[in-house]
């Protein structure tokens, strides 16, 4: 199974990315995701089911860590196939 995962860290800083939306960024990016979208109001990336999922709790845990107060993300399927 493949999945998208959608997501978006607060609080927002229009001046400059606030350390958690860094945070976030560098744990999609440093994951074995197929494809990953990163820019400045929300943040996509697509994968196989097992590392979409090790990502978004890899994300959660550490935006949090990083003073997110909020992480709002959306998961859907996408297609099938083997990891």
């Amino acid at each position: 199974m493949r999945l998208r995962v959608e997501f978006t860290t607060e609080p927002f800083d229009l001046d400059e990315a606030p350390r958690h939306a860094l945070v976030a960024r560098e744990v999609i990016e440093a994951a074995e995701l197929d494809a990953v979208d990163v820019g400045p109001f929300g943040n996509t990336a697509e994968g196989g089911a097992d590392s979409v999922l090790t990502a978004v709790d890899a994300l959660l845990r550490q935006a949090l860590e990083a003073g997110a107060t909020r992480v709002s993300l959306q998961v859907n399927v996408i297609g099938e196939g083997s990891e």
